[in-house]
């Protein structure tokens, strides 16, 4: 059998899709899908919901007691119990759920001297890319050229800006020593909007049912030079944290990186 896996957050929009690609990949058994225990699709088959053929695991809000790495897509709420069973089994944690506080970031910070983490605001592999090329680029271009963000994502979407957007400007505020996130400025209105040398726009898109558009402009007077990357379907950001789950069952405990996975570092 494969690598034993929890999946938390599993009849989510990702959850599902995670089972679905887990089950296709072949190299997991999955053993546990965890929700929240007033979800309407609690006690049910995690494959029947997934759209897939029955999996004879039920949906429940207490995971498997031992599981190889655990895919969690939840909400802020349910994080910290993750994390928790994670250090109790010794699960790797492949985390990808946004909107995170301060203090549940140093809680995996500290979980990380335990256990082998991978916590990233995009699991797919071309976003990754593009996080690690807008810093390069903002340096050659240099001071002169103008920084605009614009995000896309579906109507559902709570948080705002998305996480992926916030690694975006970070990147490009670590690259050029921007103060970060007093850089940014989310959005223009009013009659005194003109732009502020050095500001990082940022402007959120809510509509239907987008899976991910992020875009950067980099402009200036007489060209522009646009960075972006289009989520075709939720499929690449699964197919991104099975890849980084397999990467991850068996490493040091550690804080790592989708751009470790992928060897970019």
């Amino acid at each position: 059998m494969g690598h034993k896996l929890v999946v938390c957050g599993a009849a989510g929009r990702m959850g599902r899709r995670i089972i679905a690609m887990s089950v296709g990949d072949g190299s997991f058994e999955v053993i546990g899908a965890v929700e929240k225990r007033i979800h309407p699709e609690m006690g049910k088959d995690a494959g029947l919901v997934a759209g897939i053929s029955e999996l004879e695991v039920p949906i429940a809000d207490i995971p498997a007691p031992d599981a190889d790495v655990v895919i969690d897509f939840s909400t802020p709420q349910a994080v910290d119990a993750t994390i928790d069973y994670c250090l109790q089994t010794g699960a790797a944690l492949v985390l990808g759920t946004t909107g995170l506080s301060e203090n549940q970031y140093d809680k995996l910070a500290d979980a990380a001297g335990k256990i082998p983490v991978i916590c990233t605001t995009n699991m797919s592999v071309g976003m990754n890319v593009l996080f690690n090329l807008v810093g390069k680029v903002a340096t050659l271009l240099g001071p002169e050229y103008d920084v605009e963000i614009i995000e896309q994502h579906h109507r559902f979407k709570k948080d705002a800006p998305s996480g992926s957007a916030l690694t975006l400007a970070k990147n490009i505020c670590r690259a050029t020593d921007r103060p970060f996130p007093d850089s940014l400025k989310h959005g223009r209105s009013g009659k005194e909007a003109a732009r502020q040398q050095g500001a990082i726009g940022m402007h959120s898109v809510r509509a239907g049912d987008i899976a991910g558009i992020h875009s950067v402009i980099f402009s200036t007077l007489g060209e522009t030079v646009t960075l972006s990357h289009t989520a075709h379907s939720r499929d690449t950001f699964a197919r991104g944290a099975l890849l980084a789950a397999k990467w991850l069952v068996g490493k040091k405990p550690g804080q790592y990186s989708i751009a470790d996975v992928l060897g970019l570092q």
